[in-house]
């Protein structure tokens, strides 16, 4: 089936070659060999620059695009090579050297400050580049490309040096080959494209010219041609580490050290294999913890660098939510339920150790991108002790597990891709397992005027009498974007078996939906916009199972910035009565639903002009309800300051209110109880850092939530989705604090090595005192004991290729 699916659909559209891009009048140059090496120190004054061909006349991307950048401001580029490495210099022109923005920031973080960033394409495919990037500050950022989306998160190890000069700033770059993944053939020749952003001028410029009304910016690279008898190196790379944690709670303090290695293996020219083992996640930042009281749990984001970096192939179909590896127990048999009245739980952990992890991916010349990921965890177990007897026992709360996931992913007419992905869950003894297979496709015309968006996906669990078996679900959306207008218009269904939740995320199934979405944006700055676009979608929802209508819903919106930067935007949203199959939690074919009230909703925000030294951002929103007297209110605004180009201090405040909220609280006997309650939540964060310079820095993040809620009135859910009085049902108010404190200090005191030191503060509290004000809530708050974390780590990076020459 799925092999008839993959032919059918590369049979509607042409194929041009994958080895060559085909644009018109593709700026071409030939780059040299040399035998001396020219010293990375940004002065442009070796020898071995003066015979290389220049590449020049820049062209505006931003704001005038396609328009040739004036002569003061042009930017000239030479790249030459040896038998290790490419080497490129860049002047960049400017009439006024010491007005140039030079705001530290730490690696592969932007800030104000200008750039220079080389884009190289050793397949030549306008899919797949290498980012390496140097701020006017010296400092680094680096990023590896898939069909136009940047993952920062990937790393290189390599050399740059940028100086401020009389003709305005300078860039001299060495990137070894071990940083990047090319072919061994005699003569080659790769896709590259030079970027420059000016801050001051807000704009950026490139080298070729990137056509902003059609297709994506990696399409449209030029050449560098003539790369004689390079050879990929031996790409092996070790990151040995070693840590130590110091843990105090109510005045007991724990301590623990970890030694461990992180590995980077070059398979074959174009794969590489990357391990962790005996990994250390223990400076890892802290969750953005709220209080849920809705039907389904809340998504953190990944911080382990592990699962952020190359996981570009793995993320596909979206079947991988990598922060089930080492998440709670998953408890598949209720072990609370299982207790005598004599018993009790002493330990119950709530964490699962990983033990090691791999990951192999790469892509061919073909462009078929493979990938294999791999992860263990160990048993883990919780302690009953029995009060009578004293004697204590273990039972397994999460098994010996192993995560796998196999994914083949061809690209074609340079932006084009079909993948097949397949993940798997087995867990050992009588736990459930799990497999999960997909076939996703992004297909365009050749012009990438119109497009094909879709997936077919079947979950299957082994084992587990109170889930489903088998379930599927498909999507598919015809689309066209190009110049000024976008549009959409596609169907998708979840059936009420698919489950793809042991390895992926999805709240809720059961569903299918009608949607389309359409837009319009300039292409071009006005008398006083940079930029504005109109946008406009809605979905026509049903229920899967039973084909029942459960609502509409509707957005429109527009975003700008005018011509000095102010940036602004607003929308308007509405949602008719709505059928909820899941605030019952009686399960999604129960046939029981609560009848969400019509919604009409507004949102504005702004954001001041970036590069002053204070910079403002806030929005503000308000949903008004046809039922039940409901209404939401609320506002954030984040003000961030610039003392220095090294320190720098941002605060936010976010408050959110609803008044007459409704929601599920318990069911008795037969009766579903619902609650009419008033929440309200406060989230202060603060974030700030001091640059030492580009390889010294110290970073502070705090963040406190308070979520606070009132119950008023009490309902029994009827079967037309209403709520009628119950005037004996009574329940707890709820109280919610998390409190985190991060302070951390980073050198990189050599290419790719790091010592950081690590302190965290944290505090949490869940209570009954709702209707505490904000003081008297920190103060009940800091009655909780505190949680001190100190942590030290240092990381080195070995490169076998030196490591041997060396002996």
């Amino acid at each position: 089936m799925f092999k008839r699916i993959i032919l059918l659909l590369i049979a509607v559209l042409p194929i041009a070659p994958l080895s060559a891009q085909n644009k018109k009048n593709r700026k071409t140059i030939k780059t040299t060999r040399v035998k001396k090496t020219p010293k990375i120190d940004g002065l442009l004054n070796d020898v071995v620059w003066e015979k290389a061909e220049v590449c020049t006349e820049f062209v505006d991307l931003r704001p005038n695009n396609g328009k040739l950048v004036l002569e003061e401001y042009q930017t000239t580029v030479k790249v030459i090579y040896d038998d290790d490495a490419i080497y490129i210099s860049a002047q960049m022109n400017d009439p006024d050297p010491e007005s140039i923005p030079q705001e530290f920031a730490t690696r592969d973080n932007f800030s104000i400050a200008d750039f220079f960033m080389v884009t190289i394409n050793p397949n030549d495919d306008g899919q797949n580049p290498f980012e390496f990037l140097v701020q006017t500050t010296g400092n680094q950022a680096d990023a590896k490309v898939s069909n136009g989306d940047e993952d920062f998160n990937w790393s290189a190890v390599w050399e740059s040096v940028a100086k401020i000069n009389d003709k305005g700033w300078a860039v001299e770059m060495k990137i070894p080959y071990r940083a990047i993944r090319f072919a061994n053939r005699p003569i080659q020749s790769w896709g590259f494209n030079f970027h420059r952003r000016l801050e001051k001028l807000n704009a950026h410029h490139t080298w070729t010219h990137i056509d902003n009304a059609v297709g994506r910016w990696t399409q449209y690279d030029g050449l560098i041609e003539d790369f004689r008898d390079i050879k990929p190196p031996t790409r092996l790379n070790l990151y040995p580490y070693a840590s130590a944690t110091a843990n105090t709670f109510e005045g007991h303090t724990k301590y623990d050290w970890s030694v461990g290695m992180d590995i980077k293996y070059g398979l074959t020219e174009n794969f590489t294999l990357d391990a962790t083992l005996i990994p250390d996640f223990s400076q890892v930042g802290f969750d953005d913890v709220e209080l849920n009281l809705g039907p389904f749990e809340q998504q953190f984001t990944e911080q382990r660098q592990f699962f952020t970096e190359g996981t570009e192939l793995f993320n596909k179909a979206n079947l991988f939510y990598s922060r089930r590896i080492g998440s709670d127990p998953i408890d598949q048999f209720n072990l609370e339920s299982t207790l005598t009245s004599d018993e009790e739980i002493t330990d119950y952990p709530s964490k699962v150790t990983m033990l090691n992890a791999i990951k192999v991916s790469g892509r061919t010349k073909s462009g078929l991108g493979i990938g294999f990921f791999n992860a263990i965890t160990e048993k883990t177990e919780a302690t009953i002790k029995n009060n009578s007897t004293g004697d204590t026992r273990k039972e397994v709360i999460a098994p010996f597990t192993n995560y796998n996931i196999l994914v083949l992913d061809q690209q074609f007419n340079q932006n084009s891709t079909v993948t097949l992905i397949n993940t798997n869950v087995t867990r050992d003894g009588r736990f459930r397992d799990a497999n999960v297979t997909a076939l996703d496709w992004h297909i365009e015309t050749k012009d990438s005027k119109y497009n094909a968006d879709g997936s077919v996906k079947m979950s299957n669990i082994s084992d587990d009498i109170n889930n489903p078996n088998t379930g599927y679900t498909f999507d598919n959306s015809f689309g066209y974007n190009s110049d000024h207008w976008n549009w959409e218009l596609g169907y998708n269904f979840e059936n009420k078996d698919f489950n793809p939740n042991d390895l992926g995320i999805l709240f809720s199934n059961n569903e299918q939906s009608i949607y389309g979405s359409a837009g319009w944006r300039t292409l071009q700055p006005t008398k006083n916009y940079n930029w504005y676009n109109i946008y406009y979608y809605n979905n026509a929802n049903f229920q899967h199972y039973s084909g029942i209508y459960t609502g509409f819903t509707a957005s429109a919106g527009i975003e700008a910035q005018t011509r000095n930067r102010f940036t602004f935007g607003g929308n308007l949203n509405y949602n008719t009565e709505e059928k909820d199959f899941f605030e019952p939690r009686q399960g999604s074919t129960s046939g029981i639903y609560f009848l969400q009230p019509e919604r009409k909703n507004i949102n504005i925000w702004i954001s001041t002009n970036s590069q002053k030294k204070l910079e403002v951002n806030a929005d503000i929103y308000y949903s008004a309800y046809n039922n039940y007297n409901k209404a939401a209110y609320g506002f954030s605004i984040a003000p961030r300051y610039r003392f220095t180009n090294q320190f720098s201090l941002q605060y936010q405040l976010d408050y959110n209110k609803t008044d007459n909220d409704l929601g599920f609280v318990d069911k008795v006997n037969t009766n579903i109880i619902f609650g009419k309650r008033d929440r309200k939540n406060y989230t202060n964060t603060i974030a700030g850092k001091y640059s030492f310079s580009t390889n010294s820095s110290l970073s502070l993040s705090f963040r406190h939530y308070w979520g606070a809620v009132n119950y008023n009135d009490y309902y029994n859910l009827n079967t037309n989705g209403g709520l009628n009085s119950n005037t004996t049902y009574n329940s707890y108010n709820v109280n919610f604090n998390s409190w985190n404190l991060d302070l951390s200090y980073i050198w990189q005191f050599a290419p790719g090595s790091q010592l950081i030191a690590f302190y965290r503060n944290a505090i949490f509290n869940e209570d009954t005192n709702a209707d505490l004000n904000f003081s008297k809530n920190l103060d009940n708050l800091f009655k909780e004991s505190q949680r001190h974390t100190f942590s030290v780590r240092l990381v080195y990076f070995i490169d076998y290729n030196k490591l041997k020459n060396i002996f």
